[in-house]
């Protein structure tokens, strides 16, 4: 388990390392002057060639990218916002728990609809349930999370107003806070719903066909048991490692659910700093949710590593 954490911890430690150095290089390579956006376009050279000095975007790319990643590394720096002069780490962390709550709240939802969805259509294979099922599940595979918030905005909060349309409510009002967190995690939710259904559906109909299952029947065992306790354990463990991965999609999703309903969160802050080129917040946004996947991809890891056997007896071996 020790070699088995050290490995993982290290490799999840390198990805971070590299996608610093990555996106420090990258923002450089998107079109338009920051000096010219924050100045306006009446601001004289002198003026521009100040600020630009001021900002550290004379220094050549290479001095910036080690800059950049020095102060990530040594002091958890992420640099200065252009516009407010305020430190980007505390901008992020104002707008952060925002997105977390949205992204748990929809893998919440995601996990507590599919999975039963996906278990209720593989213990009734090739019937009429099943097939509807796995309509309800494709098409919520195809919907994307934008054209689900706008759906859901359109209905429940324009139409028959049963939940705010805009903002994240009152923080310390935990009743008004979930109110406005119904509609975008649902809509967030929505898509991983009818995946998790399909994936649990595969994996308990290939587990369902294995030899022990086959002899727990044999002995009489109760088919809620079988499903349930044998079954469903184990077809469990690549939902363990997708949910994973469904972390960054979800995250990448809340851009435009956070834009639909005008919520402060940090795909709503990555979405305002392009539009303002304001790079130090781009490249601090995004490398916080980088940082976000592979930490989330670290622990599904561990969790396999516990949930699996077979993988334990490989690192064990190892």
């Amino acid at each position: 388990m020790r070699r088995y954490l050290l490995k993982r911890l290290g490799m999840s430690l390198l990805v971070a390392f590299l996608a610093t150095v990555f996106l420090a290089s990258m923002i450089h390579f998107i079109p338009g002057d920051p000096v010219k956006t924050l100045l306006g376009p009446r601001a004289t050279e002198e003026r521009s060639a100040e600020v630009r000095a001021a900002m550290g975007l004379d220094d050549p790319i290479p001095v910036q990218v080690y800059n950049f990643t020095r102060n990530i590394v040594l002091y958890g720096d992420l640099g200065e916002d252009f516009s407010s002069h305020r430190p980007v780490t505390d901008i992020i962390a104002r707008v952060l728990p925002h997105t977390l709550a949205l992204a748990a709240s929809s893998l919440l939802i995601a996990a507590v609809f599919g999975i039963p969805l996906g278990v209720y259509s593989a213990t009734r294979p090739n019937t009429l349930a099943d097939r509807i099922t796995s309509i309800f599940a494709v098409s919520f595979i195809t919907l994307p999370s934008y054209v689900a918030s706008l759906l859901l905005l359109l209905l429940f909060a324009v139409q028959l107003k049963w939940f705010p349309a805009i903002g994240v409510g009152d923080p310390g009002d935990p009743v008004d806070y979930l109110r406005h967190l119904v509609l975008p995690a649902t809509a967030l939710a929505i898509t991983w719903v009818g995946y998790l259904a399909r994936l649990v559906r595969a994996s308990m109909l290939e587990i369902l066909n294995a030899n022990y299952i086959r002899t727990a029947m044999a002995y009489g065992l109760r088919d809620r048991t079988i499903f349930y306790k044998y079954a469903l354990r184990n077809a469990i463990i690549p939902t363990v490692a997708v949910l994973g991965v469904g972390l960054g999609n979800l995250l990448g999703g809340a851009v435009f659910t956070e834009v639909i309903f005008s919520r402060p969160g940090l795909g709503r802050l990555i979405y305002d700093a392009i539009s303002g080129r304001n790079y130090p917040i781009v490249r601090g946004g995004i490398l916080v949710a980088a940082l976000l996947f592979v930490f989330a991809n670290l622990i599904a890891d561990l969790s396999y590593h516990y949930l699996d056997p077979r993988i334990r007896a490989e690192g064990g071996r190892s």
